[in-house]
């Protein structure tokens, strides 16, 4: 284990006897582990780092935890516990128990560590929407079945299962990765497949090619990777989750879209993938406002709206701002041909007028430098041209061209 252990963590004024469970359980595994105490009230005497300990991680000190206030304070422990975990260098992996505020509380901290790093919630609300808790990352989430107030013959049989699972991740965590293709995140939705597929045949020699289902989620965690420093470069074909974003469809990004990119000036070539449409669930849930305009029924779970000319526009000036703010090798690639598979002639969502003010607005937003370029193509996005035409100036950009 090379030093390294395993972190269990919880407020242990109200679940130490089950941290305290979990932790033997895994230390019988031959893995080291510590209890962290969470609580911002009360004490656990059985915790290895205290909680008091934790708190004073917090940018502004213990006292900014321990207010009294139990809203502010579990808010402040989250972000103290997050600042805790991100100064070692000794994490095997981190199992949390609790229901939805020790949820809260340490997935956010869960949250902030690299991907691949064994994290595992056993919580109350695991059989929910755990999007939230989630997010971008690769947190395991495992339903407690009862509630974590007490150990029971059903309590210490989902625990002991929960902690032998960590114990084997940080156990048999792989080596650093031996891959010696740089890593380069590509984004995909259906109507983009093809453009993706040859981009992934084209690239396949010289890089690892990791590919993100454009779901607002898929996006994320695609930028948190390149946060990480997992990518070396990015080739953004499927920009879609920004219509969601600011039209109202279910698969939005936030607004940190391109953030990453921003912030890490990694190589980047992007495109208008499947901007002309919005994204919503079965027909009936299309809301009201929606009803009188051009919708497609993708399948009997997916519905799909075309943008109009104004929503390109703002969509086109959104992403233009975005670009600016990204000082790395940029180029944005203008598919004249159609945005999508169901954007071309004789498919249900060609609309040259919409795309036109789509490609108008960026025109007018980006500025254009040597290192940050527009170039608009006569083809469909999922031509073998346009794929060869985005490859090709990633390879420019990858060697400073």
């Amino acid at each position: 284990m090379d030093g390294k252990r395993v972190y269990v963590a919880g407020t242990g004024d109200t679940k130490g006897r089950e941290l305290a469970y979990v932790r033997d359980l895994i230390a019988a595994e031959g893995v080291p582990a510590l209890v962290v105490d969470l609580s911002t009230h009360g004490a656990f005497d059985g915790a290895d780092v205290t909680a008091r300990q934790v708190a004073a991680c917090h940018p502004e000190g213990a006292s900014a935890v321990f207010t009294g206030e139990r809203g502010s304070a579990v808010a402040a422990m989250a972000v103290a516990f997050e600042h805790f975990l991100r100064d070692r260098d000794d994490v095997a992996g981190v199992i949390g128990l609790g229901g939805s505020g020790n949820t809260a509380l340490v997935t956010q901290a869960m949250r902030a560590l690299p991907v691949g790093l064994p994290k595992l919630m056993v919580s109350t609300v695991a059989s929910s929407n755990v999007a939230p808790y989630v997010g971008p990352s690769d947190i395991a989430m495992m339903y407690s079945v009862t509630d974590i107030a007490g150990l029971n013959r059903i309590s210490r049989a989902i625990l002991a299962n929960a902690a032998r699972a960590i114990a084997g991740m940080a156990r048999g965590a792989p080596a650093a990765a031996t891959e010696d293709k740089p890593g380069v995140g590509l984004t995909m939705f259906g109507v983009t497949t093809p453009c993706v597929s040859r981009l992934t045949e084209l690239l396949s020699a010289d890089y690892d090619p990791l590919v993100f289902h454009a779901t607002g989620t898929g996006g994320q965690s695609m930028e948190k990777l390149a946060d990480s420093g997992l990518l070396a470069g990015v080739i953004d074909v499927t920009t879609t989750e920004v219509a969601d974003f600011l039209i109202g469809g279910v698969f939005p990004c936030t607004d940190d879209r391109f953030g990453a990119i921003a912030r890490t000036r990694l190589p980047y070539v992007g495109s208008c993938g499947a901007l002309d449409m919005v994204n919503f669930g079965a027909l009936a849930s299309v809301p009201e406002r929606f009803r009188g305009r051009r919708l497609h029924v993708h399948n009997p779970q997916v519905t799909l709206m075309r943008t109009s000319a104004d929503e390109n526009a703002q969509i086109g000036a959104w992403i233009g701002e975005r670009l600016n703010r990204c000082a790395g090798p940029v180029r944005f690639l203008l598919p004249e041909g159609g945005v999508s598979l169901i954007d071309v002639p004789g498919q249900p969502f060609h609309d040259p007028a919409a795309d036109a003010a789509l490609f108008a607005a960026l025109e007018a937003t980006v500025i254009q430098t040597p290192t940050r370029r527009l170039i608009r193509l006569p083809h469909a996005v999922n031509d073998a041209a346009f794929a060869d035409a985005l490859a090709a100036h990633f390879r420019d950009v990858m060697t400073g061209c």
